[in-house]
């Protein structure tokens, strides 16, 4: 790793990053990539034992345990920021990072989808990560810096069928925090939007269907995808250099958005056969469009 890098990582020591969604996948790695560079971090999710056992991994791997704030939550629940950020703050007297990584995802057609699928979307996705960073901007102005970052996704740059809500959702948090960085540049504070592609963790199986009910079962590209880790690890040095838009995965999936920028028109034609495949799966089984 050239010198430079090993600076860059070397400078997250002490440094307060508070990673909500960290009880799984993604969230759950980062904690991991910032632990052993000697972070200070607040870990928060809805549910606590997770997020115990992922404070337990990472002191098992040679964290100090008293770096760590263990705070449940839920971003629906906007009444309890104000609470959680004073705890933060009274633990830990400032907050460096705030990585946005809470989400759910969908896999429904949206002749299908319940109007209430839609609304958790948004409300977990997006007015979840407003919300939040909303709260903790105060702090951040205050202390003349900080990092604010957001897990959107290739959904957040394409339109994939049966994700209508999660490509909504994924494409509003890309253009809020693309325009907040605008305004607080100037305030010393950066923003970074990353971008993954197929990373494997449980996002498939917990993906609500139309009926709001967890889709429970795997995906070949997504278990066959990047491994949480590595994903993780290219996050934290790509945040390390300040990069603003954060593209990570290994998989074919990536050249889309290239051929977005490119030649939108092949892309839209490329989509709509990828959802003529899902469309005659589904009539193989016997659930069709409009029969779920």
């Amino acid at each position: 790793m050239p010198e430079q890098d090993l600076k860059q990582v070397e400078s997250f020591d002490n440094r307060v990053i508070w990673i909500t969604g960290a009880s799984s996948g993604i969230g759950e790695a980062l904690a991991g990539s910032f632990a052993k560079r000697g972070a200070r971090l607040v870990l928060s999710a809805r549910r606590e034992p997770e997020l115990r056992r992922v404070q337990a991994d990472c002191v098992s791997e040679g964290a100090d345990a008293d770096r760590f704030l263990v705070l449940p939550l839920d971003v629906v629940d906007q009444d309890a920021m104000p609470a959680a950020v004073a705890a933060v703050l009274a633990r830990f007297s400032r907050i460096d990072m705030l990585i946005n990584n809470a989400g759910i995802s969908q896999r429904s057609f949206c002749i299908d989808t319940d109007m209430q699928v839609y609304r958790r979307l948004l409300e977990v996705d997006v007015l979840g990560q407003i919300a939040l960073t909303k709260a903790v901007l105060p702090a951040m102005i205050e202390q003349g810096s900080g990092h604010l970052v957001v897990t959107s996704s290739l959904a957040g740059k394409l339109g994939v069928p049966q994700r209508t809500g999660y490509c909504a959702a994924k494409h509003a948090v890309m253009g809020f925090f693309d325009a907040l960085r605008t305004e607080v540049a100037h305030l010393g504070i950066t923003v970074s939007t990353v971008v993954p592609g197929f990373i494997r963790t449980n996002v498939a199986r917990n993906a609500l269907t139309g009926s709001g009910k967890p889709k429970a079962a795997a995906e070949a590209d997504i278990d066959e995808g990047m491994d949480a880790r590595r994903c993780a690890e290219v996050i934290v040095m790509a945040l390390a250099r300040g990069q603003e838009e954060i593209p990570v995965g290994e998989g074919k999936e990536m050249s889309l958005l290239d051929l977005k920028r490119e030649d939108p028109t092949r892309l839209f034609r490329t989509m709509e056969q990828l959802a003529g495949q899902v469309i005659a799966d589904h009539q193989g089984d016997g659930t069709g469009v409009g029969k779920t």
